[in-house]
């Protein structure tokens, strides 16, 4: 259900500054990202798991405040965000 710490290591490299940066707005939105995608799944098995779904729901929020945060600092990153986690239709 969880992200394994390789996992974690794999999306911080890819998106961070550097192996450090966990704390950039960038690599929060990529691990919210992978967090709700391995979500899914379950969801999709067990459709009256209202108190899980509220979780889902809070993740999804959080993503979308970073997101608006980093359109509103960093509208080029933005676009590169959302484009490589296939975020838009």
């Amino acid at each position: 259900m969880s992200l394994t710490k390789e996992q974690r290591a794999e999306i911080i490299s890819t998106y961070g500054r550097n192996d450090k940066d966990t704390g950039s707005s960038e690599v929060q939105i990529a691990l919210l990202t992978a967090r709700i995608n391995d979500l899914q799944p379950h969801f999709e098995a067990n459709k009256k798991d209202h108190h899980g779904r509220r979780g889902l729901l809070r993740l999804v929020s959080r993503r979308r405040n970073l997101l608006d945060y980093l359109h509103k600092t960093n509208e080029q990153s933005y676009h590169e965000i959302i484009k490589k986690l296939d975020l838009r239709k």
